[in-house]
């Protein structure tokens, strides 16, 4: 690292970390639970209702001009959203516009970004973006891992991103909401338009905190705008656009259930497994990811409580049509919804009042007074890697390339009962290692791993342990299973070729450092 003359620390899980990220300090990893920050929330400027139009219309002609009038200038801080996930528009056109101002090295601080974003790198290369702080996915990713960003990517969960943000770890100079329904007012929905797309949640704190706030839409309603997820009052402008994006593509990539026989296997296991713990009964609660296995672990959860007549007090989403069914069919009593996935999710929340629109900070801010997380009874998972000590990764790939983001993976490892369902192997490529490529997860938090081939238990929980000591199912040691990856693949997976630059740092949930990425050499 020498090279670049970072300043580093070893952090408590021993992975050494930058406790200085493009210029500004930052606190290592110090364990579960140890770091806890001192002081008030952050807060944005203090705004007079004299300085807006009394008639409420805060409508102006383009992104363009919204930016001016926010004072856009070199080095500020823009965030979006991405509750439109791949078919987002807005972020594209927001750098287009602040390339047309002249504006350059801004960070962009997205709650995730996508493939469809792939066109911000003509941006990163012209300098109007200096670095991107948020989740990465595909092209940017790729982008970043090549090491040849400017500047150093920081990855955060949602929780994680809401925390920054209170804390005042990142202020946010100019929000830009993309709002498939909107008044001129600035209150804001996604439950209603061409563009639907569920609710607005991660863009909570950017409306709350940031200094200025520009409402994108396409679908401008007479005041008021109800329900209103976004409040008018948080905003400074209004833009109405041909079309803020797709909606069909916020089904992408991970959320389509799996066809795998032996991911349809380890759904099946996961689902025998809670029912074998004692996890699933009247008024348990549960949540289970996008991803395909996730998914199909919540259809045979579904099929389970119809047969057996088992209701859930509610279920935590990412909301999908097979959640929405569960709960139309009187299965659960709610869903606590953090983001749609697919358009029967959309219809759901806009229908329902039992399928309830929450936020970043309702369901994982750590730094709040409790939040929803912990009081899950079962979270089922995806990850890139997992080590025998549990430790997990979900943000870059045994060759160390980082093409996911953390989402709120991280923020639901506090469930009671944390289940990875995941393959043994990839491509041929062992998903069991000796240590983990990049530390996102620590293995204390991580209570299962079911594979097509056996469960192993982590030792750390030994009521499970006794739990399934007469079971049927398959529970191995994770040792063993490593071992047999190994055999069935011909040897563990080669080591990533990495060179000295750090592209990134992946944040814990409390906003410490709990690792780092390095740039990846060809």
């Amino acid at each position: 690292m020498s090279e670049y003359n970072y300043k580093t620390e070893i952090n408590v899980v021993g992975r050494d970390v930058l406790v200085e990220i493009n210029g500004k300090s930052h606190v290592p990893f110090q364990g579960v639970g140890k770091y806890q920050p001192i002081g008030s929330k952050a807060a944005p400027p203090i705004r007079s209702c004299k300085d807006y139009p009394d008639s409420g219309d805060k409508w102006v002609e383009s992104i363009k001009e919204a930016l001016k009038r926010c004072g856009i200038k070199d080095g500020m801080t823009i965030s979006t959203h991405h509750h439109l996930r791949n078919g987002d528009y807005v972020a594209n056109m927001v750098f287009d516009a602040a390339a047309g101002l002249g504006v350059k090295d801004l960070r962009w601080f997205p709650s995730a970004s996508f493939p469809c974003h792939a066109p911000i790198i003509k941006h990163l290369e012209n300098g109007v973006v200096h670095h991107i702080e948020g989740s990465m996915n595909g092209p940017l990713g790729d982008y970043c891992s090549q090491g040849k960003m400017r500047g150093t990517a920081v990855l955060r969960s949602h929780g994680g991103r809401y925390q920054a943000v209170q804390d005042g770890d990142v202020h946010i100079d100019i929000a830009v909401i993309s709002a498939p329904a909107a008044d001129a007012f600035g209150n804001a929905n996604g439950v209603r338009g061409k563009a639907a797309c569920g609710l607005l949640g991660f863009a909570l704190a950017d409306s709350q905190y940031a200094d200025h706030v520009i409402i994108v839409t396409d679908n401008l309603e007479p005041f008021p705008c109800i329900p209103w997820q976004i409040q008018g009052n948080y905003v400074d402008y209004v833009v109405e656009v041909d079309s803020i994006g797709d909606p069909t593509k916020i089904i992408s990539g991970t959320t389509q259930l799996t066809r795998s026989p032996d991911r349809l296997l380890i759904a099946e296991m996961a689902v025998q497994f809670a029912v074998e713990a004692g996890i699933v009964k009247d008024g348990f609660s549960f949540q289970a990811g996008a991803g395909g296995t996730s998914l199909a672990f919540a259809v045979f959860l579904r099929d389970f409580m119809q047969k057996h007549n088992v209701k859930a007090q509610f279920v935590r989403g990412g909301s999908t049509k097979y959640l929405t069914d569960m709960l139309e069919q009187g299965l659960t009593g709610y869903i606590l919804d953090g983001q749609t996935f697919d358009l029967e999710g959309v219809r759901s929340m806009r229908d329902n009042p039992r399928h309830q629109h929450t936020s970043p900070f309702t369901s994982y801010n750590y730094h709040g007074k409790g939040n929803f997380a912990s009081m899950i009874d079962v979270v089922v998972l995806g990850a890139t890697e997992v080590d025998v000590n549990f430790n997990a990764n979900v943000v870059t790939h045994s060759d160390g390339k980082l093409l996911h983001g953390i989402g709120g993976w991280q923020n639901c490892l506090f469930g009671k009962c944390v289940i990875l369902p995941i393959p043994l192997f990839r491509d041929r490529i062992p998903v069991l290692v000796d240590e983990v490529t990049t530390l996102v997860g620590p293995g204390e938090l991580i209570d299962v791993i079911v594979t097509e081939r056996g469960i192993a238990i982590n030792p750390k929980r030994q009521d499970l342990l006794k739990a399934l000591s007469g079971s049927r199912l398959p529970i191995r040691s994770i040792e063993e299973l490593k071992a047999e990856a190994e055999k069935v693949c011909g040897g563990k997976p080669a080591k990533p070729k990495l060179g000295e630059k750090v592209i990134a740092a992946i944040k814990w949930v409390d906003g410490t450092v709990i690792d780092c990425v390095k740039q990846v050499e060809e």
